[in-house]
């Protein structure tokens, strides 16, 4: 066998073997990530918020429905989820299982287009591509149903609603908007400034920064997303390959600054499409953030536009 053999037959070797770790481990890897972010007035008391997206449950997985169950066990004060929870017809139930005892605490909620339409098919190197393609919509989802159970618990539905919510003695205003990735978005719907709220939190499925700019103008202190996966695919020194949508790939998972005020949590999420069962140097997680006082600023710094710092990561 001549070198450019042995050459070949190394590659496709390390790639079958990264497709097998992918597919068969690192999928179901359930991880917990904890940040910290500094969004809370001067002298605030801490404030444990439990971020958790993109299930794409479907029947059968109860090693993803028994590890999200056992979240609770954090107590957090309060539990954001920002969308995309199914991937069957048939997964609604299963979704309340896993979320069961979280729902027992504050907690509020905008879906994704997953959870209206079902997965489909697809060509995986269509992920990669930039641009517009045309969608295809799979089998309408009983999203309905899902948001009935949630409200019934007494979670909020943010979707293009504003709404106030007293949590540990501090009152939070929540605000979000339908899922941008499919153009369901209407920001000014729900524009304009809670002065009095202790945290002003803003929510979106995916984080277009037409969005982001909406809730950095009105002054929210964080926006939590989801949608990207983390970039599913990420290279150890490099990151996301893409993040499917308008966000650089530096924030493709994490926290970022969204200007001057603004902090982004983006949750890398907990699913996959069932068509694309495979994730690499990004295990599915969700994300509990501990919430802090802002360190003292001088007037100028605090009133620098928005749109000034949108650079920074």
């Amino acid at each position: 066998m001549n070198t450019w053999s042995r050459l070949a037959l190394g590659t496709v070797a390390t790639g079958a073997t990264a497709l097998a770790y992918s597919v068969g481990i690192e999928r179901r890897h359930w991880t917990l990530r904890e940040a910290t972010l500094p969004v809370l007035a001067p002298g605030a008391r801490p404030l444990r918020l439990l971020h958790v997206s993109d299930l794409h449950l479907t029947p059968g997985q109860q090693s993803k429905i028994r590890w999200v169950s056992e979240l609770a066990a954090l107590e957090p004060d309060l539990v954001i989820d920002t969308g995309d929870n199914l991937a069957h017809a048939a997964a609604v139930p299963g979704v309340i299982a896993a979320l069961g005892p979280l729902l027992e605490l504050p907690g509020a909620f905008v879906f994704g287009s997953n959870d209206y339409f079902g997965p489909t098919p697809k060509n995986p190197a269509r992920y990669l591509r930039r641009g517009d393609t045309p969608r295809v919509y799979g089998e309408k989802l009983p999203w309905e149903d899902l948001r009935a159970a949630l409200r019934e618990h007494g979670w909020l539905d943010a979707t293009h609603a504003r709404h106030h919510l007293t949590v540990d003695g501090r009152t939070i205003s929540i605000a979000g908007v339908d899922d941008p990735h499919i153009k369901l978005d209407r920001y000014p719907r729900i524009s304009g400034h809670d002065a009095d709220a202790d945290l002003r939190l803003g929510l979106t499925h995916s984080p277009e920064p037409r969005v982001l700019d909406g809730f950095a103008a009105d002054g929210y202190d964080l926006v939590l997303a989801g949608h990207t996966h983390g970039g599913q695919l990420r290279i150890p020194g490099y990151g996301a390959l893409v993040t499917n949508c308008g966000i650089d790939r530096s924030r493709a998972r994490g926290a970022s600054r969204w200007g001057s005020h603004t902090r982004l949590h983006v949750s890398a999420g907990l699913g996959t499409s069932p068509y694309t069962p495979v994730r690499f140097a990004c295990p599915p997680e969700a994300s509990l953030l501990t919430l802090l006082p802002r360190p003292v600023t001088s007037t100028a710094e605090r009133d620098t536009p928005a749109a000034a710092g949108r650079g920074i990561g």
